[in-house]
């Protein structure tokens, strides 16, 4: 099982969203805000979480946009996909021909989507209260940031566990100084070679609500292999 985290080290998300509550001048985010964020301390298998994927027009929050949006609430015993919400998301610009043949939204399934702005409402009360879950955080939280930033004229913060960096976590500590000396390659860490060390099922990449689905799956091995069912939140979060 893997090793503790500084206490330094986590941050707590209770105490910021109060502050935050207290500082935003938006109604949506105060209202995001006051919902709250569980105590650091609190067990993960008493925590509701919220997989989420969001797929973009390029890897650049500030210039690029967002095309789709996937979530999936889930816990460590039970994944909830009736209850999935996905949508897909007008950008301010056209779509680029490598952009789309990324994520394979095309400019007639976007031709009568909403803009982000009219899906900001639901997408907030669903994230209210719970714990995000995604696979390389800058992804999700830079964009949403920037998005609400351009929208709102406020960003968004929230907590996140990230698959990725607990993947990340884990070969560090394997990584021997032969191995470095060798220079012999990094494991990828990537979703789809994470999933396949756990022995999960190959997915279709690059679909919001497929990857949010994909990355639930792998939490859940990751715990099951490496961690405990009452490990403090705080440990995983950031």
């Amino acid at each position: 099982m893997s090793g503790s985290r500084r206490k330094a080290d986590i941050p707590d998300w209770a105490s910021r969203f109060e502050t935050l509550a207290n500082q935003t001048r938006h109604p949506q985010l105060r209202s995001f805000y006051q919902s709250g964020a569980v105590a650091a301390q609190t067990p993960l298998e008493q925590v509701e979480l919220l997989a989420m994927d969001v797929e973009t027009t390029g890897l650049n929050a500030a210039s690029d946009s967002i095309v789709s949006i996937g979530l999936i609430p889930f816990s460590l015993r039970r994944i909830r996909c009736g209850e999935a919400l996905y949508w897909v998301i007008k950008p301010p610009s056209e779509l680029s021909a490598e952009s789309v043949t990324f994520h394979r939204i095309t400019h007639s399934d976007i031709q009568h989507a909403p803009p982000l702005p009219d899906v900001l409402t639901p997408l907030l009360e669903a994230m209210a209260g719970k714990v995000m879950l995604v696979h390389y955080r800058n992804i999700e939280r830079e964009f949403l940031n920037e998005a609400l930033r351009r929208h709102l004229g406020e960003g968004l913060q929230f907590p996140v566990i990230d698959t990725m960096q607990l993947e990340a976590r884990m070969h560090r500590k394997k990584r021997s100084w032969l191995d470095r000396l060798r220079r012999r390659a990094q494991v990828s860490i990537r979703l789809a070679d994470s999933r396949t060390r756990y022995h999960l099922p190959a997915y279709h990449a690059h679909h919001a609500l497929t990857d949010a689905l994909a990355t639930a799956e792998l939490f859940q091995a990751q715990i099951a292999k490496h961690y405990w069912p009452d490990i403090p939140i705080g440990e995983l979060w950031d």
